[in-house]
């Protein structure tokens, strides 16, 4: 069977899957527009954007405007493998660039499987969800309804739907999400699990540190350090952590750019600010900055060393897409504490799997972590449970890749 994936960022959601395909004897492409290593038996196809947005473009309409140019790109770069005779009998798209907007012109015949990663509200999920970052002004739901039309226009198109949980999923509008099929996109729990030989090396302005299981680690991970994944909220409990656990090392793993929300605010001079610094400078004087590790994005395996050697991590997000880091963390068996939102349920049962807090109250998120410092027995038993969960639940060979292949299978049927 031909099968094509589309994915600006491949191999994204499809890395296991994609190659998985291509093992079982199909014949994989991908179509892509972002650097990507070679994958064993897909064939990469890069394309080029050419197009460029207008200046005069209207505000509602310039991200549909940019996902078109996208489309338009994807859309000859199809041609030409239609040329050289391909023909897929599916596409495996994630469409939240608009890659796939036009590959039905191309092969009117292909089935079509979309990746459905988020299809925004008006409430109830991330817009509007914090007080402090309110964006409800004027013609805000008509930016969301522009900002959904990509998906909207796949629909008609698609011939089923993936999506990683069952919040995601609900979010999409019927008739539609009765065609979406809910796996996620799965944990490698043999790979990413429990050390306790794991080690972990810092340098800072007293030295070089090293850190094990032994020392009393806090971590937190996000792919930046910003307010969609309740950076601030973790900063504002720091200090009294700090206060109250003395012998503590906090580690910080993320970047400083903005992947969700806005860009943070220019300082009163004019310049370009981060979120990771806003929020630092606000509590950086109650704070023994020689106990604060900000590490910046780091190797994976550092990540997972990270992971292994915490005592207690801290996952904060608003009702948005669940990452992968706090599924890895289960998987590696930290004991958790974790935002009481909507996505964060389907994983952290409270009491069992973690602990659940008000995203809002930074004082709680401080009395829970310091209530698992002090408590190792409860630590070790979350930490048990929480691997348990991804095991039985997220595991990536025993349930979520054949469960993603046979959905593949379908799609072609």
């Amino acid at each position: 069977m031909n099968i094509l994936f589309v994915h600006q960022n491949f191999p994204g959601q499809f890395k296991h899957l994609a190659p998985a395909l291509a093992n079982k004897g199909h014949h994989v492409k991908a179509l892509h527009v972002n650097a990507c290593p070679p994958i064993n038996g897909v064939e990469l196809i890069r394309y080029t954007i050419t197009g460029h947005p207008g200046q005069s473009t209207q505000r509602w309409l310039a991200d549909l405007e940019v996902k078109t140019l996208r489309g338009e790109a994807a859309w000859q770069a199809g041609l030409q493998l239609r040329h050289q005779g391909f023909v897929p009998d599916v596409i495996v798209a994630h469409p939240g660039w608009g890659e796939s907007l036009f590959l039905h012109q191309v092969w009117p015949k292909a089935r079509m499987g979309i990746y459905c990663e988020f299809f925004y509200q008006e409430r109830g999920a991330d817009v509007g969800f914090d007080p402090e970052f309110n964006n409800q002004e004027l013609g805000n739901s008509c930016r969301l309804q522009m900002k959904n039309a990509n998906y909207e226009l796949h629909f008609p198109r698609a011939h089923g739907g993936i999506s990683p949980t069952k919040w995601q999923s609900s979010l999409f509008p019927q008739p539609f999400a009765s065609r979406i099929s809910v796996i996620h996109d799965g944990i490698p729990t043999k790979f990413i699990k429990p050390d306790e030989n794991a080690r972990i090396y810092l340098k800072t302005q007293l030295g070089s540190l090293q850190l094990s299981r032994s020392d009393e680690v806090i971590t937190f991970i996000s792919r930046n350090l910003e307010p969609y994944r309740g950076y601030h909220q973790f900063m504002r409990a720091l200090p009294i952590i700090l206060q109250q656990r003395p012998k503590a090392q906090v580690i910080l793993v993320g970047g400083n750019d903005a992947s969700y929300g806005s860009t943070p605010p220019q300082n009163p001079k004019g310049q370009r600010q981060t979120w990771r610094d806003i929020f630092l400078n606000e509590v950086k004087n109650e704070l023994d900055m020689s106990r604060v590790h900000f590490v910046g994005k780091i190797p994976y395996k550092d990540f997972l060393h990270v992971l292994q050697v915490s005592t207690v991590h801290v996952y904060l997000t608003y009702p948005f897409v669940l990452s992968w880091s706090l599924l890895e963390a289960m998987s590696a068996g930290c004991a958790i504490v974790a935002s009481d939102t909507t996505p964060v349920r389907e994983a952290i049962a409270h009491g069992e799997t973690g602990l659940l807090v008000d995203f809002f109250d930074h004082a709680a998120l401080a009395r829970d972590v310091i209530e698992l410092c002090n408590d190792p027995l409860k630590r070790e038993k979350m930490g048990l449970q929480a691997r348990l969960f991804a095991e039985e639940n997220y595991d990536l060979e025993k349930h979520c890749l054949p469960k993603q292949i046979d959905w593949v299978m379908r799609l072609a049927e």
